[in-house]
């Protein structure tokens, strides 16, 4: 499997990386591989290196594309196709005995000597942080797999997050068996319950090790992935043999090197129907503005997917934009030709979007994250101000925050099906011996990544890569405001 860089990158949601990395280009990538590892089987009396990939074409292309006169945005290098050079690989998989050199992760999945007898071990499921839709399907699989594929026997829930594994806990772990589980997948939540924060690391070793405790799952996102490296370190230096597993879960989806994790797609479906729900509400009143504030502190791409799949939202506000609201030129002004226009306007804006406007608060929360300011409000309050004082215009606001709505609803039929992939070759490598690690979807295969990896690593929406470039075509925002 390889690897670009952000500015090869043209298919997947880019990364900020804060750290170098050195990545080295694969010569032969356009190479078409004969025997592919993908979902399904070719049925055909050709074989799939006679089989003519190349599309025709009319002749040479000559005309300008309009596309090259947007303003502030540099697409050459980094959205326009060539066609003499960029291919899509049509294997992923990568042998790294023969190609040395290429930056490839592991590969998830069963192996066939596995590390843990399963009549001896004891394996334990944490669930951290903010819920999100899929996190019992994943616990219902992880179970499910441990013990009729892999014969384990005793599994653990520690309950409330991390904060169930100090000693003497408030609540005391449960068991787990896939009688108890098996039709939690119908529920939104945890049955194991969530928290921020967690005890000091050597307080959770000794209950693991009191427990018994051979395999830990940690599902949870930026916090827990950390908190899960930091027990993996330390176990490492006790010399200790307890498996760490991470299987990433935020509806941020902002983990570095993977494309998406469980509960984003139920998420962006959710987010959709809040904003088009806003959109009748702003329809039906004069001058109606919609506003509705979605997740995501740091990263803006359930906001823009969510855009995109409602198609009735005019403005999408994310943290990665430097904004301008009352100013020439910025969001107010937009607002107000955008109601001249059609007589209604739909704003979409993630929780950290115009902190570089409104300031953010003193302290941090439990998962020692800056506490944002509430733009969400802000914007209803001061829109309509602002409104009314310059233009003497009033504005009828309409304002949703529907995020804890989204976060607690069931996982959709792509999410589940997700989770129980996530949750199997999590299994799969826990018994095989890995540690430290989390389960990672890159390119549409799953992967084996060191939690190590994600350290410093930060993946953002880019302004020069195609999904927000669709935000744009759908709202008509100026693409100026990054």
């Amino acid at each position: 499997m390889k690897e670009k860089t952000n500015s090869d990158n043209k298919d997947e949601e880019p990364i900020e990386i804060e750290k170098i990395i050195e990545l080295k280009k694969n010569d032969n990538s356009d190479d078409i591989a004969i025997n592919s590892e993908t979902d399904c089987k070719f049925s055909s009396t050709t074989s799939t290196t006679d089989i003519d990939l190349n599309v025709k074409s009319f002749g040479k292309a000559k005309l300008q594309s309009p596309l090259s006169n947007i303003e502030n945005l540099e697409l050459k290098k980094t959205y326009y196709i060539r066609d003499s050079k960029d291919r899509i690989r049509f294997d992923t998989l990568v042998n790294i005995n023969k190609e040395p050199d290429t930056v490839s992760f592991e590969k998830a999945g069963p192996r066939s000597k596995i590390y843990y007898a399963p009549s001896r071990t004891k394996a334990g499921i944490i669930t951290c942080g903010g819920l999100c839709p899929g996190l019992n399907d994943v616990i219902r699989s992880i179970v499910k797999e441990l013990e009729i594929w892999y014969k384990v026997k005793k599994v653990w829930g520690f309950r409330f997050g991390y904060q169930g594994l100090a000693q003497n806990p408030e609540h005391p772990p449960i068991i787990l068996s896939p009688e108890e589980v098996d039709d939690i997948h119908k529920r939104g939540g945890t049955v194991l319950g969530s928290s921020r924060g967690n005890p000091p690391v050597e307080e959770m070793i000794q209950s693991l090790e009191d427990k018994g405790i051979n395999i830990l799952f940690c599902i949870g996102g930026d916090g827990t992935l950390k908190g899960a490296h930091a027990l993996a370190e330390e176990i490492e230096k006790r010399k200790l043999k307890i498996s760490i597993i991470g299987i990433p879960k935020t509806i941020d989806n902002d983990i570095p090197f993977v494309e998406k994790s469980f509960g984003f797609q139920t998420a962006v479906e959710e987010a959709s129907k809040a904003l088009n729900r806003v959109h009748v509400e702003a329809t039906c009143t004069p001058h109606g503005i919609g506003i509705v504030k979605l997740m995501g502190r740091e990263a803006g791409f359930i906001t823009a997917y969510a855009t995109r799949s409602s198609g009735n939202v005019d403005f999408c506000l994310i943290p990665e934009m430097n904004l301008n609201f009352a100013e020439n030129g910025g969001l107010y002004d937009e607002v107000k030709k955008v109601l001249q226009a059609k007589g209604h306007a739909v704003i979409a804006v993630s929780e950290g979007a115009g902190q570089n406007i409104i300031g953010v608060q003193n302290g941090t929360d439990d998962s020692g994250n800056t506490k944002f300011n509430d733009i969400g409000l802000y914007l209803r309050d001061d829109l309509g101000t602002h409104f009314a004082d310059k233009w003497d215009m009033k504005v009828n606001i309409k304002y949703i925050s529907p995020s804890y709505q989204i976060r607690s609803v069931p996982a959709n039929s792509q999410d589940s099906i997700f989770c129980a992939d996530l949750a199997r070759f999590a299994v799969d490598a826990g018994m095989a011996g890995k540690t430290d690690m989390l389960i990672g979807h890159w390119k549409g295969e799953f992967t084996n990544i060191p939690l190590s990896a994600i350290t410093n690593i930060k993946r953002r929406m880019r302004n020069d890569h195609r999904g927000w470039l669709s935000v744009l075509a759908s709202t008509g925002q100026p693409p100026e405001w990054w």
